[in-house]
């Protein structure tokens, strides 16, 4: 193989996806450099739709994409593997070996060099070692967790419903830990399931059988956007009768109930952590890069780390300043879909000598979905740097058109609009719900 200057990006969420799709059909494709992708799963879904794969309203093998087949079209390498450390001074990464379900090594640990590292490999919940959180929470961090969240809600829904037809008690509690955006779009999808499973044969159980409640430690959900945008989030889960429990931290979590700081003690058969984020725990400890105490790669404004120019981080597992501000850039979609904006523009110069270049993030609102009832948010304008709230239509409006985008970078417009048209034709032909 010729002696190209050799990109590795390690993580193929949003910003890593996009980043090395632009990478590859642009150096790429030219042999102005040799590009790959690590990651340790075989497909990519859009994180911000995991909640709806849980909830089953959302078909994750209709919206997956194969990092095989997408590699090949779009120029670039693909390598199935974990990272579990780095060797700054030899430029490796080490990937560690990859094991079949039965716990048979398929391949053993192996060694990649690079000229140039970036990693990109997203965050994990939080639970801020809340006892009994590890044991007992259901998390959605990765598309298996969502997978196995959407089997035993199926599970529970059945439970319940042939309680019902004994005539023995059948509420079923579920409790989200967490009222962030994962956290009250989750809630909303919920709530859609238990209207929608009774029409497929569960008609003993009455979505009034089924008790949500959403659990925030702050003194509002939704503490990290406006306060307007809060307050109307709050009043649509409350119309769809859904709980919700602000200034209330959570001390523990057993495996049917949940133990609040002052002591009250609320059943849940099903509870799900959507509370805070964190960086891998391998991150704090790779050959010297420093940290965080959440984990992430502290990054200069060019997104290269601070004791390594070599080395890369972009979106949630990165902390990033920003001019005359202390606070670092948000963990959120359009965040990463910026920063591999700005990298690829890096990573280009950087093959013809060029300067790096300093990323500056433009937050362009927020857009909060309650499923196929509303949508509320708020839109930033440049005029005098107000804000503009939006909500029903034109604001699901807006909220689709942020996955089509990051359909748009991966696939281009024209691939783009046919698979929104199948996507149309999907939903037209298959029950709102996934039943299996």
């Amino acid at each position: 193989m010729e002696n190209l200057h050799h990109i590795v990006v390690v993580g193929g969420g949003a910003g890593g996806l996009e980043l090395v799709t632009r990478l590859g059909n642009k150096l790429g494709k030219k042999r102005k450099a040799r590009v790959t992708l690590v990651d340790a799963g075989l497909t990519h879904v859009w994180k911000p739709l995991l909640h709806e794969v849980a909830s089953g309203s959302l078909d994750a093998n209709a919206n997956e994409i194969n990092y095989r087949a997408h590699a090949r079209k779009h120029h670039y390498e693909f390598q199935l593997g974990r990272m579990s450390g780095l060797d700054r001074e030899a430029k490796q990464l080490v990937i560690a070996a990859f094991h079949d379900q039965d716990g048979a090594e398929v391949v053993p640990e192996r060694r990649i060099r690079y000229d140039t590292l970036v990693i990109a490999v997203g965050s994990t919940a939080n639970d801020f070692g809340t006892p009994g959180a590890q044991d007992h929470c259901l998390f959605l961090d990765s598309l298996s967790q969502a997978r196995r969240f959407h089997n035993l809600m199926l599970n529970a829904f059945l439970r319940k419903n042939h309680e019902a037809l004994q005539g023995e008690n059948h509420t079923l509690n579920i409790s989200i830990i967490g009222a962030g955006a994962t956290g009250v779009e989750l809630a909303a999808e919920l709530r859609l399931a238990s209207r929608e499973l009774p029409v497929y044969g569960m008609n003993h159980l009455q979505a009034s059988d089924v008790s949500i409640t959403v659990i925030e430690a702050a003194d509002r959900i939704l503490p990290a956007l406006p306060a307007r945008l809060s307050a109307a989030a709050n009043r649509e889960l409350e119309h769809q009768h859904i709980k919700v429990l602000t200034g209330q931290p959570v001390s523990e979590v057993r495996d049917a109930s949940i133990v609040m700081q002052d002591g009250t003690e609320l059943p849940s058969e099903m509870t799900i952590w959507a509370a805070g984020i964190k960086a891998p725990a391998f991150l704090a400890d790779l050959d010297g890069l420093e940290a965080n105490k959440s984990n992430q790669l502290v990054v200069e404004q060019t997104l290269q780390t601070t004791r390594d120019d070599s080395v890369f981080a972009l979106g949630d597992c990165a902390a990033c300043p920003q001019p005359d501000t202390d606070r670092p850039v948000p963990p959120r979609a359009q965040a990463a879909h910026q920063q591999a904006d700005a990298l690829f523009k890096t990573l280009r110069n950087r093959i013809t000598g060029g300067d790096a270049v300093p990323f500056v993030y433009n937050d362009h609102g927020s857009l909060i979905n309650f499923s196929h009832y509303t949508t509320v948010g708020n839109l930033m304008g440049n005029l005098a740097g107000r804000s503009m709230y939006i909500e029903g239509k034109v604001a699901r409006l807006f909220y689709v058109s942020l996955y089509r985008m990051h359909q748009v970078a991966l696939h281009g417009p024209i691939r783009t609009g046919i698979i929104w048209l199948m996507d149309k034709i999907s939903r037209a032909m298959q029950p709102r719900l996934k039943l299996h």
